[in-house]
């Protein structure tokens, strides 16, 4: 009898304790749901770069390549900064290579995050990268706001020292 009493005991609780664990352990979306997100910024937009507590004005574009297998964004378009870059799965990843303007390709992989519209990228390596003090972008994230307006936080390591810019665009 003791022991029937444990047995639903923790059966009580056991029924209890699950829909606390999905409540508050939420994992986030996955890959392939941030992939879809970053596929709505398709489209030209606009905006300004803060650098220095002067606004810059900024553009970037996103369009979808590769029979939908791929993401080309391009940052700055036509002036000596322009950067590319894309964005793929690779099995259950998303991944994004970044093609700098200080001449190396760093790469991301997408962290999923409990905020379903924050799409974040944490290094992962990068290829001519000759130390890993050299200068390179360290992370990317995008925040999107509603369709018309998201931000893009870009992190760069230089010196030691990691600086974060933030782009605000809009169509």
């Amino acid at each position: 009898m003791k022991s029937l009493k444990v047995l639903l005991a923790i059966a009580i609780c056991a029924s209890f304790a699950t829909p606390l664990r999905l409540n508050f352990g939420a994992e986030g979306q996955t890959s392939d749901a941030a992939f879809a997100k970053l596929k709505s910024l398709t489209g030209e937009w606009q905006g300004t770069m803060k650098e220095g507590g002067v606004d810059n004005p900024a553009t970037t574009s996103f369009r979808v390549v590769s029979d939908g297998s791929a993401i080309l964004n391009v940052l700055g378009a036509g002036t000596p900064h322009e950067m590319v870059t894309m964005f793929h799965m690779d099995g259950k990843d998303l991944l994004a290579t970044h093609y700098c303007a200080v001449h190396n390709q760093p790469r991301f992989r997408y962290v999923a995050s409990s905020e379903p519209n924050v799409l974040t990228f944490e290094f992962k390596d990068a290829t001519n990268l000759t130390r890993p003090s050299d200068p390179h972008m360290v992370g990317i994230k995008i925040t999107i706001l509603d369709a018309n307006h998201h931000y893009e936080d870009w992190t760069f390591l230089a010196n030691g020292k990691s600086e974060t810019s933030r782009f605000e665009f809009h169509r």
